[in-house]
């Protein structure tokens, strides 16, 4: 029995364990992750942290106006002043655990911009600041010897008796057992599901694990309707992630061209290349459409290259590999899956609608980003809510709470071994298609008859999968697939009771 179990090892999972950890030394808490432990969508963010730090030039309330016009209308306004007044504390106390920011020649923190945002108020490290920070967390957590981390462990179902969590069942990866791991409280920190699209910014691992665990478990689950599409991620003509060119590139002064070379940001928003990420992916989806080529160009060809290339070391890295100069070249972008905007519905503790089950980060729905994230918001949301929830839960963990005996996670039947290369080859084509039609009915641009169609596909995917799931034995591929057929079902159910367009969500039926 644990007192803390943490599914997730990014920015959210690890902020709480270490806070919990700090409180007493006999808090035993226990952190598994489906893949090496610094594989998250934490990892992969490359902008910064969106945190008022100059308060000469910036403040709380410029802040909170930019969050709210970006989520469209509908942002729970109590956790937008939450998370960004307790934003700094936790600010300053992420560099108390090492981690490092760009700092201007006078030594003041390199402020950067990105779109929506009024003020230059994105603190970053070069253009890896989510890798940074993961680094920093995953050293703090090994000086705690009350930490516990566990790979390759998959979280199957939470274990529940009628609204009560007391763990989770496992799956491990490494030896093919099963089992089940209790403990008082469960936090989940799974990340987005910008896999269940064909193209995505998300790594592999990014198919929507928790919020499939809390629906089967039958937490509330709200706003799914809301998927962020980067506007510019490097165009590939592949399936799968792809690379993210930050928005802070368009923030340094970067500009989008069409196929006739031409400026065009300027005709749908004032705001021009620095429009929130709806407006933006918006934007380049219809200019795609109407000279179509896949893609629109990203110029950075007036910028100061040394500049350029000390800001975005890795970005200008990533083009050259693939043949474009940051500097010299136009580089090919095209929206792709982002954020999940919506998720697991949570209170301003993270606390779900079940007992002892919290949530934090983009698997959950604090309401922050409404409509539409204001970029960089997320990792100021992970650090402050992870806060919050470790505080809540501290306070609970001094309460006696007994927790009912479960029968340990045996199959009641022997199943095929996914070696079968034929029953392989159905699951990666079911997952294949899934991410096809996603892409092609529930994308940037939605109508209530592609989402119709969808959801009748998906309800035969679904009947595909379960006569394979009752006869192949357990695995990630497996496991994943289940997850992301569930997501995928929810974002196409809210999809249909959303009637009204709003940020992320734009439906041509409703363009009146």
């Amino acid at each position: 029995m644990y007192d803390v179990l943490v599914i997730g090892s990014g920015i959210s999972g690890l902020s709480f364990a270490l806070k919990i950890a700090q409180q007493k030394k006999d808090i035993k808490v226990k952190i598994i992750t489906k893949a090496n432990k610094d594989e998250s969508n934490t990892k992969y963010a490359q902008g910064g942290v969106a945190v008022v730090t100059d308060f000469v030039n910036d403040s709380f309330r410029k802040h909170i106006h930019d969050t709210l016009q970006a989520g469209d209308g509908i942002c729970n306004q109590q956790a937008v002043q939450t998370v960004i007044t307790e934003g700094p504390a936790r600010f300053i106390e992420l560099q108390a655990w090492g981690t490092q920011f760009d700092t201007s020649q006078e030594g003041t923190l390199d402020l950067g911009r990105e779109g929506g945002h009024t003020e230059n108020r994105i603190v970053h490290y070069k253009d890896s600041t989510g890798a940074e920070i993961e680094r920093s967390l995953l050293a703090n957590i090994l000086k705690f010897p009350n930490i516990e981390i566990q790979q390759h462990m998959f979280a199957v179902d939470l274990l529940m008796n009628e609204k009560v969590c007391f763990g989770a069942k496992v799956f491990n990866l490494l030896n093919q057992k099963k089992e089940n791991i209790f403990a008082r409280y469960t936090l989940l920190a799974t990340g987005g599901c910008g896999q269940i699209y064909q193209n995505s910014t998300n790594p592999t691992i990014a198919t929507g694990d928790g919020i499939a665990l809390a629906k089967r478990a039958n937490a509330e689950i709200k706003a799914m309707q809301f998927i962020q599409f980067h506007p510019t991620a490097f165009y590939r003509k592949q399936e799968g992630q792809l690379f993210l060119i930050s928005e802070a590139v368009r923030g340094f002064g970067a500009k989008l061209l069409n196929a006739k070379k031409e400026a065009f940001m300027a005709r749908y928003d004032e705001r021009a290349e620095l429009a929130s990420r709806d407006i933006v992916a918006r934007a380049i989806d219809e200019e795609i459409k109407k000279t179509q080529q896949e893609y629109v160009w990203l110029d950075c060809r007036h910028l100061d290259k040394k500049s350029l290339i000390d800001h975005f070391p890795n970005i200008y890295r990533h083009c050259l590999e693939n043949g474009f100069d940051l500097s010299t070249d136009l580089i090919p972008v095209a929206p792709a899956a982002h954020y999940l905007c919506g998720g697991i519905a949570v209170d301003l503790d993270g606390k779900t609608s079940l007992e002892n089950l919290f949530a934090v980060g983009e698997c959950s729905n604090t309401g922050l980003h409404g409509a539409n994230r204001l970029a960089s918001n997320s990792l100021l949301e992970a650090m402050v809510f992870g806060h919050r929830a470790a505080e809540k839960t501290f306070k609970l963990l001094s309460s006696s709470v007994s927790h009912p005996t479960e029968k340990p996670f045996l199959e009641t039947k022997s199943k095929k071994n996914l070696s079968n290369k034929t029953e392989r080859t159905n699951l990666l084509q079911l997952r294949t298609n899934l991410q096809r039609m996603m892409s092609k009915r529930v994308g940037i641009v939605r109508n209530f008859q592609d989402l119709r169609i969808a959801m009748e596909e998906l309800n035969e995917m679904k009947t595909t999968f379960d006569s394979l799931w009752e006869e192949i034995d357990l695995g990630r591929e497996v496991l994943e697939i289940r997850n992301m057929l569930d997501v995928a079902e929810l974002v196409i159910s809210q999809s249909l009771e959303q009637k009204e367009n709003k940020g992320t969500y734009y439906n041509k039926d409703l363009d009146v």
